[in-house]
């Protein structure tokens, strides 16, 4: 089945409403083994279109409006991170201890972006913060030992796999049996009213509040289009927990940002639980319900609540309370291997797996909005990147995207990112960036605000 299609399917959308896309193709863009500029294309159209199909019912509009995915500018969006500039300065790339590594019997991949995971990564090697010590320590070790290891100290760390390894693995098989989008319904609360928006532009998420409790990419992706769309999206961290400025930057167009204790503040925090359209989670599973945010806890005191809830390994199996990322994913899944090889593992060409996910993660919010206006009830949305990570390695048995020697098949030029960037200025300073890639006629181009300093902003709602 067409990706597209495939994605459209897994959100309830009506078929006929895939009528009103078009693409634009560049073979150029996120070459790779495996097929991830048609799967980047399909996350962001399917995105496009139901927020096409939101705005329209809250515009009364007759029909859906045209939607238009560019694959220049999926690819450039999908490595938008790449793309920052700060005052014409580049933003800081993985940390040392971020890649792969040799053990004894194949390769590790480890996360270290964090300075807590740094440390735990450490504390269960036993070794000083110097790469040439992780190295030896990892290289007398099994992968499988070091990733248990590692994991058991609080760290991160993943054995690489190959994709039939990850199938027949406990996590694998509880992943597969997942839909690509879980969407499941929690009460029986009343239509959602439909008050009208503009046109000009359409903003098909405008008057709505979103309460963004996500780190890292994915979630902040989901968020970050939702805020495009016109939402009121309100980022809390712990104020404990550290954030990557750059990263921070390059995600939070369109939010404000606020650092809250959850348990000493908790009437701030159920404050904005109580009048929130749309809660976002992106930590591990169980992390936060026991502070409030389950879905059906939620529900109960905010009904018509939309719930969206992004994991990495998925909710059930061995791995559903593990901590995870992109690049982990990879790695578990099958994908490194196959964009290298199980000797010498490699990687796509974005963090597709991140930002692909979001874009589900949006859509699915979208979709859950726009069937509450006829069938009410509150709505729980549920993404995982490794469940997008399978439907990425289920298509390449359809595409046969590329060969062994040369990812994507060779021979296309990359597409230049220059029509899909723009520049403002910021609180922090002259941006460079990239645009959103969800596109539809009347849409907006832009962000109506650009991001500002991490927590500068008070925990309510504007």
């Amino acid at each position: 089945m067409d990706p597209l299609a495939t994605a459209w399917s897994a959100l309830g959308g009506d078929p006929a409403l895939l009528a009103r896309v078009s693409t634009v193709e560049r073979p150029g863009a996120l070459r790779a083994r495996l097929p991830v500029r048609e799967t980047a294309r399909a996350c962001v159209g399917a995105c496009a279109l139901a927020a096409a199909e939101l705005g329209a019912r809250r515009a009364g509009l007759a029909g859906a409006p045209a939607v238009r995915v560019d694959d220049g500018a999926v690819a450039t969006a999908f490595v938008s991170e790449r793309h920052l500039r700060i005052d014409g300065r580049a933003p800081v790339a993985f940390a040392p201890l971020s890649r792969f590594w040799r053990t004894a019997d194949g390769w590790v991949r480890t996360h270290a972006n964090y300075p807590h995971h740094r440390a735990r990564l450490l504390t269960a090697l036993g070794v000083p913060d110097r790469p040439e010590a992780v190295a030896a320590a990892l290289a007398e070790r099994s992968a499988r030992e070091a990733e248990e290891a590692v994991y058991a100290a609080g760290g991160l760390a993943v054995a690489l796999r190959t994709p039939g390894e990850w199938a027949a693995h406990e996590q694998g098989a509880a992943v597969g049996r997942l839909p690509l989008v879980e969407r499941g319904r929690l009460d029986c609360a009343p239509p959602r009213a439909c008050t009208r928006v503009g046109r000009d532009p359409l903003l098909p998420a405008a008057g709505l509040r979103v309460l963004d409790l996500t780190r890292v990419v994915a979630g902040p992706v989901a968020t970050r289009t939702l805020a495009l769309l016109g939402a009121d999206v309100l980022r809390v961290d712990a104020p404990w927990l550290p954030e990557l400025p750059d990263q921070h930057a390059d995600t939070g167009f369109g939010k404000r940002s606020a650092r809250l204790d959850l348990v000493a503040d908790r009437s701030t925090f159920e404050e904005l639980l109580a009048t929130a359209d749309v809660v976002v989670t992106g930590y591990r599973p169980g992390a936060l319900e026991r502070l409030g945010p389950a879905p059906a806890a939620l529900a109960e005191r905010r009904p018509g609540v939309v719930v969206a809830q992004l994991s990495a390994w998925g909710t059930r199996g061995p791995w559903g309370g593990r901590r995870g990322f992109d690049s982990l994913v990879q790695a578990a899944t099958g994908i490194a291997a196959v964009e290298g090889s199980p000797r010498r593992p490699g990687a796509l060409p974005a963090q597709a797996l991140d930002h692909g996910t979001g874009y589900l993660l949006a859509a699915g919010v979208l979709r859950a909005l726009t069937e509450q206006l006829d069938g009410g009830g509150s709505r729980i949305v549920r993404v995982a990147l490794a469940r997008t990570a399978g439907w990425l390695l289920d298509g390449a048995a359809d595409e046969r995207a590329g060969s062994e020697g040369t990812p994507g098949g060779g021979g296309c030029e990359e597409v230049p990112a220059d029509a899909w960037l723009a520049q403002r200025e910021s609180p922090l300073g002259t941006l460079r960036y990239a645009l959103s890639p969800v596109s539809f006629a009347g849409g907006p181009d832009d962000w109506a605000r650009p991001p500002g300093p991490w927590a500068a902003d008070p925990a309510r709602w504007g």
